[in-house]
């Protein structure tokens, strides 16, 4: 059985979630429900829970407060959020793992069975690298690192590492600075829409490329991106005045 500890602030949407998980998650205990920062930190370093369910808005801070606030980060954590929240970007960087209200069974089930079968050494790891992902972001500034989660482990890439990412099927091809490639099983739109507004470009339906890893531009065939790891990237019709464009703006 698995202690857990409920933080949300909202006291109906408390008690459901407490009832989701005691009907469909048996082996999952309710240890404790916490409706703000002080409490929660209390409760937490109390009953030192093996999973924390934990809004992100609460009326006295945030869940990242509680975070920072703990004496252990090896608690196993799923966020919860009623909308698109700004951090929800840091929690994606890092492959965490979230809820959004109101919350399907189904997804809190495979949330609840992923998490409670994470080592606290790896639950560790990826609750420092989401801490400093989000403070980061709140920065503005643009060197998150991005954990790329893989069958038996979570691999943790700095942005700046990374020369392209390559579809392969549903799978995509992580190409580094170091030579390594790592494969992960999800398609390349999820990594478009996470890695938007940091010097990444989609310019094919392939590919994916660091605009601070092209060593040259060829215009033969349409035109070409060649990588830092000498690899040409074709770029797309479709693509090619956008990337000129913003090629122009980088360089003036």
């Amino acid at each position: 059985m698995h202690k857990a500890i409920i933080v949300e602030d909202e006291p109906r949407s408390r008690e459901l979630l407490c009832s989701l998980v005691q009907a469909h998650c048996p082996d999952i205990e309710i240890v404790a429900q916490a409706g703000n920062v002080e409490d929660a930190v209390m409760e937490i370093n109390a009953h030192q829970p093996d999973l924390l369910f934990l809004d992100i808005e609460l009326q006295t801070g945030t869940g990242f407060d509680v975070l920072r606030q703990v004496e252990d980060l090896s608690p196993a954590v799923i966020f919860t959020t009623a909308y698109d929240h700004y951090a929800i970007r840091a929690i994606k960087f890092s492959a965490a793992d979230y809820l959004l209200k109101p919350i399907d069974v189904t997804e809190l089930k495979e949330a609840v069975t992923k998490v409670v079968s994470r080592e606290k050494a790896t639950q560790q790891h990826l609750m420092a690298s989401l801490m400093e992902n989000l403070k980061q972001l709140q920065n503005n500034q643009h060197n998150p690192t991005l954990t790329l989660s893989l069958a038996n482990e979570l691999e943790f890439v700095p942005l700046q590492e990374i020369i392209r990412i390559e579809a392969a099927g549903a799978y995509s091809k992580f190409c580094l600075v170091d030579g390594r490639n790592i494969m992960v099983s999800k398609n390349l739109k999820e990594y478009e829409l996470l890695l938007a507004g940091h010097s990444f470009m989609r310019v094919h339906n392939s590919h994916i490329i660091n605009l601070n890893k092209i060593k040259r531009m060829l215009k033969t065939d349409g035109g070409y991106a060649v990588m830092s790891d000498d690899f040409p990237v074709i770029i797309s019709p479709k693509k090619k005045d956008e990337f000129v464009r913003v090629m122009s703006n980088r360089h003036l």
